[in-house]
């Protein structure tokens, strides 16, 4: 459910349906999915603007040939595994996606530290903003974590739910009221009082808390995405970041199939060991029984690495 209005859903029915004749590369992951607001969370989306290049961009920045070239598509693949393999960037610089995406204020602090990027933000200095706010489903509440300070720990109770849903819509439900108050006008858009203008709306919006929704366009290179990516996918990433992260990696998947590939096998699902763990490693694979105590590794990094192996 994306809450887009009828003009809204109406201006993307017409982009979708519009087709222009390119010489350009096309995805043809990408031209089905095209201006789609794809659901995040439960009144956030990410659409897909634009884009430039795809696999094809990668492997012909690699080999600066003419144009796409006469390799066999396994040879292509193996180029890219090869590049990711060895932590070459360059050439996936050359590939780039434009992404529009609504998204809660607290979410967007925590993006935009991803700086390699280039945004634009919807301004409510210029716009009044939507009564949308983030409210979280029982099962994504939780307490603080002990042992991470960053993190979350166990699943609140029924009832601890119940009030802590409650508080949040009535806080996210009043800010607004109050917002509406301050610019001097209802839902509707008229004026409360006729004797007042309203506070200046980049003073009212001061009210607002975190969970409201922002929209911005953000657009960046494949390099970059796939590095915001390798975090925010991640199981220790916030889960409302992550839930936007997830439905990013399928557009790489549809954009760029190859590099989703090689991306899966050397970034998400590989591992880095320091120098000390590559000792331990090679002790044990000699038939050594290594302990923490034989390493000079600190305490989380040999907990990181038995929970890497898999090792009791």
């Amino acid at each position: 459910m994306t809450n887009l209005t009828d003009q809204q859903s109406l201006d993307i029915k017409a982009a979708r349906e519009a087709v222009q004749p390119t010489r350009r590369t096309v995805s043809k992951g990408l031209e089905d999915i095209l201006y789609e607001a794809i659901p995040v969370l439960d009144h956030g989306f990410i659409r897909v603007i634009d884009y430039m290049g795809d696999d094809g961009a990668v492997v012909q920045a690699a080999r600066v040939s003419y144009g796409r070239g006469t390799k066999k598509v396994s040879e292509d693949r193996g180029l890219i595994h090869y590049l990711l393999r060895h932590w070459h960037t360059t050439p996936f610089e050359m590939a780039e996606i434009k992404l529009h995406v609504k998204l809660p204020i607290f979410v967007a602090r925590q993006w935009i530290r991803h700086r390699m990027a280039n945004v634009n933000e919807y301004s409510a200095r210029y716009s009044i903003l939507d009564r949308e706010f983030y409210i979280p489903s029982p099962e994504n509440l939780a307490a603080q974590s002990v042992q991470n300070r960053q993190g979350r720990g166990e699943v609140v109770g029924t009832e601890e739910a119940e009030r802590v849903l409650r508080v949040l819509r009535d806080d996210s439900q009043q800010s607004y009221d109050h917002y509406l108050d301050l610019l001097n006008q209802d839902d509707t858009g008229r004026q409360i009082r006729d004797e007042e203008r309203g506070l200046a709306r980049e003073l009212a919006r001061m009210n607002l808390s975190l969970n409201f929704y922002t929209q911005w366009y953000w657009k960046t290179d494949l390099h970059n995405l796939m590095n915001f990516l390798r975090l925010r996918a991640d199981p220790h990433a916030q889960y409302e970041i992550r839930a936007y992260a997830q439905v990013m990696l399928d557009i790489l998947k549809k954009w760029v199939p190859h590099t989703y590939e090689a991306f899966r096998e050397h970034r998400l699902e590989s591992a880095i060991f320091s120098g000390e763990a590559i000792k331990a490693l090679r002790r044990m694979l000699a038939g050594e029984r290594v302990e923490h105590a034989d390493t000079k590794m600190s305490k989380r990094e040999w907990d990181e690495f038995v929970r890497t192996l898999q090792i009791s």
